[in-house]
């Protein structure tokens, strides 16, 4: 492959926003300057680049998809300036995107686990209570120190809500994934799945509709990290009609849980319970809806904060180098105006810059 060029930026660099000059060398940041380097714009804003905490890419409403398809999930992520991805449970197998310097880096959770019948036909490792440290076993041999379970999903028998996992059961899944070294997260509308899942000593939950002031606080002090989905709770009533007729009571809970969904959020951001940006695309919903998360979670905590959950924090939460300091990797999304003061401009990057290499 050819040398990529030499490129120059000047401009606020975040999350600091002082003003200077950046040169991508060889891959990586140079703060010093560069000969021969083509500068690529000036007077704009640049920041790590962007992360899509909650995707599935290779997955969409049937299941796994062919290989081509999943590189137009990972293009469409790129497009909008994510360059990092946790893909939250797939069964598709993605390892070569790793072999491909031209798509966003990915940090996988293997495929869900849940229990038969209980939930997404085609989506996960499907087993029964006492199965399922063994499936964890497995799920985490498949990721990347990551593994997802289904905390909770409608049970056709009480009509509603129900955990998919005795409390005792989820503590030693997670205890044995922690001893594999690596961190669970969760799938979780309602009330009761968290409050066991937390008490378990999970590490993170996806979703969180239920959160209740004693879960916030247990999540506050253990820094259980929460990626509320935006986007995706806006499929919360289309569900709750479609489930109306035959379960009512279980409508009538999404339809609860998404009216107090922003309330309770900006309990959990006031705690200090530690919020990042995640679409859930993939199965449902498009990939390359990043900026139009970060715009959402704006809604209950702040422009900064909104920004950091979808970039630098979130980026130093996944293990990578949060900041476009000297050596860092070249990883980095430039905007032709303030992100600060309008998060619009999230969704229409004016260059994105991957491994070092322009990708516009």
């Amino acid at each position: 492959m050819p040398r990529a060029p030499r490129l120059h930026l000047q401009g606020c660099v975040l999350p600091a926003g002082d003003r200077r000059d950046l040169w991508v060398v060889d891959g990586v940041v140079r703060t010093e300057p560069v000969a021969d380097a083509d500068t690529l714009a000036t007077g704009v804003w640049v920041m790590p680049g962007l992360v899509d905490a909650h995707c599935h890419v290779g997955l969409e409403m049937s299941g796994a998809v062919p290989d081509e398809v999943a590189e137009q999930h990972a293009l469409a992520e790129r497009a909008a300036g994510a360059l990092l991805l946790r893909d939250a449970g797939s069964p598709a197998d993605t390892r070569w995107i790793d072999d491909r310097d031209d798509l966003p880096h990915l940090i996988r959770a293997g495929r869900h686990i849940a229990r038969p019948k209980r939930y997404l036909r085609n989506y996960a490792d499907e087993v029964e209570p006492d199965e399922l440290v063994a499936a964890v076993e497995r799920q985490a041999a498949r990721g990347d120190g990551w593994v997802k379970i289904v905390g909770d999903w409608i049970d056709r028998a009480v009509g509603d809500l129900t955990p998919l996992w005795p409390t005792e059961v989820a503590a030693a899944a997670i205890s044995r994934a922690h001893e594999l070294g690596a961190r669970v997260t969760a799938h979780v509308f309602g009330e009761q799945a968290v409050a066991e899942l937390v008490a378990a000593g999970i590490d993170g939950i996806e979703h969180g509709t239920g959160l209740t002031d004693p879960v916030i606080e247990a999540m506050a002090e253990r820094q259980v990290a929460l990626v509320p989905t935006m986007v995706q709770l806006e499929n919360f009533e289309s569900i709750a009609a479609s489930a109306e007729e035959k379960f009512p009571a279980y409508a009538a809970h999404l339809r609860s849980l998404y009216a107090g969904r922003l309330e309770v959020f900006a309990r959990a951001y006031e705690a200090g319970v530690p919020i990042y940006a995640g679409t859930d695309a993939g199965g449902y919903l498009p990939h390359g809806l990043v900026g139009t998360e970060m715009a959402a979670l704006a809604g209950f905590t702040s422009a900064e904060y909104a920004l950091g959950a979808g970039s630098w924090r979130a980026r130093d939460w996944l293990g990578r180098p949060a900041e476009l300091s000297e050596g860092a990797p070249a990883d980095l999304v430039v905007f032709d105006a303030d992100p600060r003061t309008d998060l619009a401009v999230l969704q229409h990057p004016s260059h994105v810059v991957l491994r070092g290499r322009l990708v516009d």
